[in-house]
């Protein structure tokens, strides 16, 4: 027999958000309530945006979703509603990709959103969750050592010693809170969770249902549930998913950005939202040093220079969108807190080595040879240089 979850069985690590510790309650309830937190969840940094939407969407919504499946495609990529609010893009890619994802959430099968690191996979994932479910904090982390309690459920051993297996001992997990609520779940860095803990998936997916044979019922899932999962397969350690487990999926696979020009501009804005957040210059006056960290990262990724005329050495590393809009972050923090405020070439300098030079010994001979091969004769580019010759020494 079905058994529901209630509202009040709270997971005790997700206590944090509801039940500040004690001492500390109206320290937390003020930051939230001035907008101070550091990382505000998607569905609050874009209320306003989402609002919008959801007002002038008069398409079709699935059962329990709290826009259209063309609304949420917008809230993705960016438009201009009717009523003249601009709507910012959280992804910077083919719309066909984004259309195929929101597609897939609106049937039974779930989600996987594949690619190397830094292709903006959880960002897309908690978008797509916050304008699907307006709550994108149905989250598991994936890790090599996430239990199987964090997607089934776990117990209050304090009421399972004392009463026994009850729904009141019970905790569910986010997983089946999202199944209980008719909401959208997240799985993140699903390979990196270990291959049984993996399975446990399967007969979620399959038959949407989440047996618990301590109480002898199940929770079953209600319209409007389905998961999102990220993976790479670049990084050591991974765990392949089964055939069994992947055949439960669609899978989108998010490429990195085709262009210097689409990259530049993915880094710009999110180095301008981090930038805002944190009281940093804003982006405009690091235009020409974000370009030129672009640059090096896809000649060194692509393994050839951006004329085509020579050919590179590529670093043990995956260089990404992420790491670029990591080491133009930091570059900002330096040049605000240690410089006039504008992004120079000695302020990204040492990021981009830190960001290359992963394998001290073979990555740094590639580096060193397209310094003085590149980066040496490049007209224009003499400060940067001169910059990263003195970080590399």
């Amino acid at each position: 027999m079905p058994v529901s979850v209630e509202p009040t069985s709270v997971d005790p690590t997700q206590q944090h958000r509801t039940a500040p510790a004690q001492g500390h309650t109206s320290e937390a309830v003020s930051a939230q309530e001035t907008g101070e937190v550091l990382r505000p969840h998607a569905e609050e940094a874009f209320a306003a945006e989402l609002a919008a939407l959801a007002a002038q969407d008069d398409r079709p919504r699935p059962a329990r979703w709290r826009m259209s499946p063309w609304a949420v495609a917008t809230y993705l990529l960016g438009g201009t509603l009717a009523d003249g609010t601009v709507i910012t893009p959280k992804y910077v890619g083919p719309r066909r990709i984004v259309e195929v994802a929101v597609t897939t959430l609106a049937t039974d099968r779930a989600l996987l959103l594949l690619g190397v690191p830094g292709t903006a996979k959880t960002w897309v994932s908690e978008h797509l969750a916050a304008a699907v479910s307006g709550d994108s904090t149905l989250l598991v982390q994936g890790t090599a050592g996430t239990p199987e309690e964090a997607i089934r459920y776990g117990w209050n051993y304090a009421q399972l010693l004392a009463h026994g297996p009850s729904r009141d001992a019970l905790v569910p997990s986010p997983v089946m809170r999202a199944m209980a609520d008719g909401m959208t779940a997240r799985v993140e860095e699903l390979t990196r969770i270990p291959a049984d803990v993996q399975d446990t998936l399967i007969t979620i997916l399959s038959e949407k249902t989440l047996p618990i044979p301590e109480l002898g019922s199940e929770v079953q899932a209600v319209k409007g549930f389905n998961l999102i999962a990220t993976a790479n397969d670049r990084d050591r350690g991974v765990n392949d998913l089964s055939s069994a487990l992947r055949r439960r999926f669609n899978t989108v696979v998010l490429p990195l950005p085709e262009s210097a020009d689409a990259e530049v501009d993915i880094v710009s804005r999110r180095v301008d939202q981090l930038g805002r957040s944190l009281d940093l210059p804003s982006v405009p006056d690091g235009v020409d040093e974000i370009r030129r960290v672009v640059t090096v990262f896809r000649e060194l990724r692509d393994g050839v220079t951006a004329d085509g005329r020579t050919k590179l050495k590529s670093p043990s590393g995956t260089l990404s969108t992420a790491e670029a809009i990591s080491v133009v972050t930091n570059g900002l923090a330096l040049a605000a807190h240690f410089g006039d405020g504008v992004l120079r070439a000695g302020d990204v300098a040492a990021g981009i080595l830190g960001a290359v030079v992963r394998d001290p010994a073979a990555d740094r001979v590639i580096w060193q040879e397209y310094l003085e091969a590149v980066v040496r004769e490049r007209d224009g580019w003499k400060d940067f240089y001169r910059a990263c010759r003195e970080v590399s020494t």
